[in-house]
Protein backbone atom coordinates (compact mmCIF):
# COMPACT_ATOMS: atom_id res chain seq x y z
CA UNK A 1 0.00 0.00 0.00
CA UNK A 2 2.77 2.47 0.98
CA UNK A 3 5.12 1.75 -2.13
CA UNK A 4 1.62 2.26 -4.18
CA UNK A 5 1.13 5.85 -3.04
CA UNK A 6 5.15 6.45 -3.19
CA UNK A 7 4.83 5.43 -7.15
CA UNK A 8 1.53 7.20 -7.54
CA UNK A 9 3.48 10.95 -5.80
CA UNK A 10 6.23 10.22 -8.60
CA UNK A 11 3.89 9.84 -10.95
CA UNK A 12 2.80 13.44 -10.37
CA UNK A 13 6.02 14.62 -11.09
CA UNK A 14 6.89 12.95 -14.41
CA UNK A 15 6.77 15.06 -17.15
CA UNK A 16 5.84 12.44 -19.82
CA UNK A 17 2.30 12.44 -18.33
CA UNK A 18 -0.22 15.42 -18.91
CA UNK A 19 -0.70 15.48 -15.38
CA UNK A 20 2.59 15.96 -14.72
CA UNK A 21 3.23 18.06 -17.61
CA UNK A 22 0.58 20.38 -16.10
CA UNK A 23 1.98 20.36 -12.34
CA UNK A 24 5.08 21.29 -14.01
CA UNK A 25 3.54 24.13 -15.77
CA UNK A 26 1.55 25.78 -12.75
CA UNK A 27 4.79 25.66 -10.51
CA UNK A 28 7.17 27.46 -13.26
CA UNK A 29 4.05 30.09 -13.17
CA UNK A 30 3.77 30.00 -9.43
CA UNK A 31 7.57 30.87 -9.22
CA UNK A 32 7.29 33.64 -12.11
CA UNK A 33 4.29 34.90 -9.84
CA UNK A 34 6.18 34.67 -6.97
CA UNK A 35 9.02 36.73 -8.32
CA UNK A 36 6.91 39.02 -9.90
CA UNK A 37 5.34 39.40 -6.05
CA UNK A 38 8.57 40.06 -4.36
CA UNK A 39 9.61 42.41 -6.40
CA UNK A 40 6.25 44.75 -6.52
CA UNK A 41 6.59 44.22 -2.55
CA UNK A 42 9.53 46.55 -2.66
CA UNK A 43 7.97 49.25 -3.69
CA UNK A 44 7.39 52.13 -1.23
CA UNK A 45 4.04 53.10 0.14
CA UNK A 46 2.30 50.15 -1.05
CA UNK A 47 -1.67 50.26 -1.31
CA UNK A 48 -2.67 48.38 2.26
CA UNK A 49 -5.65 46.70 0.22
CA UNK A 50 -2.67 45.29 -1.90
CA UNK A 51 -0.36 44.54 0.56
CA UNK A 52 -2.74 41.95 1.74
CA UNK A 53 -2.91 40.16 -1.41
CA UNK A 54 0.44 40.49 -1.64
CA UNK A 55 0.86 38.33 1.53
CA UNK A 56 -1.98 36.03 0.75
CA UNK A 57 -0.09 35.66 -2.97
CA UNK A 58 3.42 34.64 -0.46
CA UNK A 59 0.80 32.33 1.81
CA UNK A 60 -0.73 30.71 -1.46
CA UNK A 61 2.88 30.00 -3.05
CA UNK A 62 4.82 28.84 0.01
CA UNK A 63 1.62 26.28 0.80
CA UNK A 64 2.45 24.44 -2.94
CA UNK A 65 6.14 25.05 -2.81
CA UNK A 66 6.50 23.13 0.57
CA UNK A 67 3.78 20.61 -0.54
CA UNK A 68 5.93 20.34 -3.85
CA UNK A 69 9.15 19.79 -1.30
CA UNK A 70 7.43 17.34 0.96
CA UNK A 71 5.82 14.98 -1.50
CA UNK A 72 9.56 14.62 -3.73
CA UNK A 73 11.03 14.43 0.01
CA UNK A 74 8.71 11.06 0.45
CA UNK A 75 8.84 10.01 -3.06
CA UNK A 76 12.68 9.72 -3.00
CA UNK A 77 14.53 6.71 -3.18
CA UNK A 78 17.08 7.79 -1.52
CA UNK A 79 15.13 11.23 0.97
CA UNK A 80 18.25 12.20 2.95
CA UNK A 81 20.48 12.18 -0.51
CA UNK A 82 17.44 14.66 -1.82
CA UNK A 83 17.46 16.46 1.16
CA UNK A 84 21.06 17.56 0.47
CA UNK A 85 21.47 17.48 -3.41
CA UNK A 86 21.17 20.62 -5.42
CA UNK A 87 17.26 20.86 -5.62
CA UNK A 88 16.14 19.84 -2.40
CA UNK A 89 18.81 22.65 -1.15
CA UNK A 90 16.77 24.90 -3.55
CA UNK A 91 13.74 23.86 -2.47
CA UNK A 92 14.14 24.17 0.58
CA UNK A 93 15.87 27.50 0.89
CA UNK A 94 12.90 28.85 -1.02
CA UNK A 95 10.59 28.18 1.31
CA UNK A 96 12.67 28.73 4.61
CA UNK A 97 12.60 32.38 4.33
CA UNK A 98 8.77 32.40 5.11
CA UNK A 99 8.83 30.28 8.08
CA UNK A 100 11.75 32.26 9.85
CA UNK A 101 10.05 35.42 9.30
CA UNK A 102 6.57 34.11 11.13
CA UNK A 103 5.50 36.77 13.63
CA UNK A 104 8.68 38.39 13.37
CA UNK A 105 9.68 42.50 11.81
CA UNK A 106 10.32 41.62 8.24
CA UNK A 107 12.72 44.93 8.13
CA UNK A 108 14.97 43.14 10.22
CA UNK A 109 14.86 40.35 8.38
CA UNK A 110 15.88 41.63 4.46
CA UNK A 111 18.70 39.54 4.02
CA UNK A 112 16.61 36.59 5.25
CA UNK A 113 13.97 37.09 3.02
CA UNK A 114 16.75 37.59 -0.08
CA UNK A 115 16.47 33.91 -0.01
CA UNK A 116 13.14 34.05 -1.82
CA UNK A 117 14.96 34.88 -5.23
CA UNK A 118 16.43 31.60 -5.02
CA UNK A 119 12.84 30.27 -6.48
CA UNK A 120 14.32 31.02 -9.94
CA UNK A 121 16.47 28.56 -9.66
CA UNK A 122 13.95 26.08 -9.40
CA UNK A 123 13.80 26.46 -13.33
CA UNK A 124 16.54 24.69 -13.81
CA UNK A 125 14.39 21.79 -13.11
CA UNK A 126 12.21 22.39 -15.34
CA UNK A 127 12.38 23.65 -19.83
CA UNK A 128 14.77 21.77 -21.72
CA UNK A 129 16.63 24.60 -22.45
CA UNK A 130 17.38 25.21 -19.04
CA UNK A 131 18.57 22.14 -18.29
CA UNK A 132 20.76 22.24 -21.45
CA UNK A 133 22.28 25.38 -20.11
CA UNK A 134 22.99 23.30 -16.88
CA UNK A 135 24.57 20.25 -18.93
CA UNK A 136 27.06 22.77 -20.57
CA UNK A 137 28.03 23.96 -17.21
CA UNK A 138 28.43 20.56 -15.96
CA UNK A 139 30.57 20.04 -19.39
CA UNK A 140 33.43 22.69 -18.85
CA UNK A 141 33.04 22.51 -14.95
CA UNK A 142 36.43 21.56 -14.90
CA UNK A 143 38.20 24.00 -17.20
CA UNK A 144 36.00 26.89 -15.68
CA UNK A 145 36.99 26.12 -12.47
CA UNK A 146 41.06 26.28 -13.59
CA UNK A 147 39.73 29.65 -15.00
CA UNK A 148 37.86 31.18 -12.24
CA UNK A 149 41.14 30.16 -10.09
CA UNK A 150 43.63 32.34 -12.75
CA UNK A 151 41.03 35.32 -12.52
CA UNK A 152 41.57 35.49 -8.59
CA UNK A 153 45.03 35.50 -9.30
CA UNK A 154 44.69 38.02 -12.06
CA UNK A 155 42.45 40.36 -9.98
CA UNK A 156 45.18 40.14 -6.84
CA UNK A 157 48.21 40.88 -9.50
CA UNK A 158 46.42 43.63 -11.00
CA UNK A 159 45.07 45.07 -7.46
CA UNK A 160 49.02 44.99 -6.25
CA UNK A 161 49.95 46.68 -9.69
CA UNK A 162 47.38 49.51 -9.75
CA UNK A 163 48.38 50.30 -5.79
CA UNK A 164 52.17 50.06 -6.83
CA UNK A 165 51.55 52.64 -9.74
CA UNK A 166 48.66 54.80 -8.13
CA UNK A 167 49.14 55.04 -4.20
CA UNK A 168 51.13 58.27 -3.19
CA UNK A 169 49.47 59.47 -6.34
CA UNK A 170 46.26 58.98 -5.32
CA UNK A 171 46.30 57.72 -1.57
CA UNK A 172 42.56 57.95 -1.07
CA UNK A 173 41.65 56.71 -4.36
CA UNK A 174 44.01 53.49 -3.66
CA UNK A 175 45.16 53.33 0.10
CA UNK A 176 45.37 49.46 -0.03
CA UNK A 177 45.66 46.67 -2.16
CA UNK A 178 41.96 45.76 -0.61
CA UNK A 179 40.78 49.48 -2.31
CA UNK A 180 42.53 48.42 -5.85
CA UNK A 181 40.49 45.43 -5.86
CA UNK A 182 37.22 47.41 -6.76
CA UNK A 183 38.96 48.99 -9.72
CA UNK A 184 40.86 45.72 -10.95
CA UNK A 185 37.20 44.03 -11.30
CA UNK A 186 35.72 46.69 -13.02
CA UNK A 187 39.30 46.72 -15.31
CA UNK A 188 39.46 43.55 -16.18
CA UNK A 189 35.57 42.88 -16.85
CA UNK A 190 35.61 45.72 -19.29
CA UNK A 191 33.01 47.67 -17.09
CA UNK A 192 35.01 50.28 -16.13
CA UNK A 193 32.38 52.66 -14.25
CA UNK A 194 35.21 55.90 -14.05
CA UNK A 195 34.90 56.23 -10.63
CA UNK A 196 38.57 55.90 -9.73
CA UNK A 197 41.45 55.93 -12.94
CA UNK A 198 45.23 56.12 -12.69
CA UNK A 199 46.61 59.54 -13.40
CA UNK A 200 50.18 58.53 -13.47
CA UNK A 201 52.37 57.49 -16.44
CA UNK A 202 53.37 54.49 -15.24
CA UNK A 203 49.41 53.38 -13.87
CA UNK A 204 48.35 54.49 -17.34
CA UNK A 205 50.75 51.97 -19.21
CA UNK A 206 49.24 49.36 -16.56
CA UNK A 207 45.83 49.59 -16.91
CA UNK A 208 46.24 49.34 -20.72
CA UNK A 209 47.87 45.89 -20.51
CA UNK A 210 45.45 45.09 -17.76
CA UNK A 211 42.22 46.21 -20.44
CA UNK A 212 43.48 44.09 -23.05
CA UNK A 213 44.10 41.05 -20.67
CA UNK A 214 40.33 41.64 -19.53
CA UNK A 215 39.02 41.27 -23.28
CA UNK A 216 40.46 37.74 -22.84
CA UNK A 217 39.13 37.28 -19.47
CA UNK A 218 35.14 38.01 -20.88
CA UNK A 219 35.78 36.21 -24.28
CA UNK A 220 37.57 32.58 -22.67
CA UNK A 221 34.63 31.32 -20.24
CA UNK A 222 31.62 32.82 -22.83
CA UNK A 223 33.26 30.82 -25.65
CA UNK A 224 33.56 27.27 -23.79
CA UNK A 225 29.81 27.90 -22.48
CA UNK A 226 28.60 28.61 -25.93
CA UNK A 227 30.76 25.41 -27.36
CA UNK A 228 29.61 23.16 -24.80
CA UNK A 229 25.75 24.08 -25.35
CA UNK A 230 26.50 23.53 -28.93
CA UNK A 231 27.61 20.19 -28.21
CA UNK A 232 24.78 19.46 -26.05
CA UNK A 233 22.41 20.62 -28.90
CA UNK A 234 23.74 19.05 -31.28
CA UNK A 235 23.79 15.68 -29.20
CA UNK A 236 20.21 15.65 -27.98
CA UNK A 237 19.33 17.01 -31.57
CA UNK A 238 21.41 13.28 -32.47
CA UNK A 239 19.31 11.50 -30.08
CA UNK A 240 15.85 12.27 -31.23
CA UNK A 241 17.19 11.21 -34.82
CA UNK A 242 17.94 8.40 -33.77
CA UNK A 243 14.87 7.35 -32.19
Amino acid sequence: MQLSVIFRIRKLFDTKTKLGHRIELFIQILIIISIINFTVQTLPNINPTYQKVSNSIEVVSVFFFSLEYFLRLLSSKKPFKFIFSFFGIVDLLAILPFYLTLGADLKSLRAVRLFRLLRLLKFLRYGDTLKNLKQSFDNVKKELTLFSAATLLLIYFSSVGIYFFENEAQPDAFSSVFNAMWWSVATLTTVGYGDIYPITTGGKIFSTFIVFIGLGLVAVPTGLIASSLTQALNKKSSDKDFE
